[in-house]
């Protein structure tokens, strides 16, 4: 009688469709294509947190979208300048608000280094500090960038 049963529920639960993959609200796609230069829907981005702060990567889908890899390159290059000089203007017009760590960060900007890497199919900023609140604040920003983008990057340190 039990094995029946198990067997029973295995298969409905096998038959129940996927959980869809969130997506992020189209206001704050539309705001970022614009601001970015590029498609939300020809490339990924992926904010990442470690011990001594995190990333923000961006890749272009299709190895050959050469496009979409110099735009995420350039973009990504003008955001590593501002950010190191304290502005997040970007950001805040994307997301039409100021993002969590962002005033610390503006005021701890001597603190955070942010280092522009390009990669294959697009670019990265590695962020890093030694500071134990300018690190909180990143590891902040970033989790709020998971969320409101939906990208489905862990919000732990790793």
């Amino acid at each position: 009688m039990l094995v029946p049963l198990l067997a029973m529920l295995f298969a409905l639960s096998a038959q129940q469709a996927p959980t869809p993959t969130p997506t992020p609200d189209p206001a704050v796609v539309s705001r970022g294509d614009h601001a970015m230069g590029f498609s939300h829907d020809t490339t990924t981005h992926h904010f990442l947190l470690n011990k001594s702060g995190g990333a923000i990567e961006a890749i272009a889908n299709d190895p050959a979208d050469v496009k979409s890899r110099d735009q995420i390159r350039m973009h990504l290059s003008h955001i590593q300048k501002k950010f190191a000089a304290g502005d997040f203007d970007v950001p805040m017009f994307i997301h039409d608000t100021t993002l969590p760590g962002v005033p610390t960060m503006s005021r701890l900007r001597d603190q955070i280094h942010y280092k522009f890497e390009e990669t294959p199919q697009g670019a990265i900023i590695r962020i890093t500090t030694t500071n134990t609140e300018a690190l909180t604040a990143v590891h902040d920003f970033l989790r709020f960038q998971i969320s409101d983008h939906k990208t489905g990057d862990s919000r732990d340190v790793r």
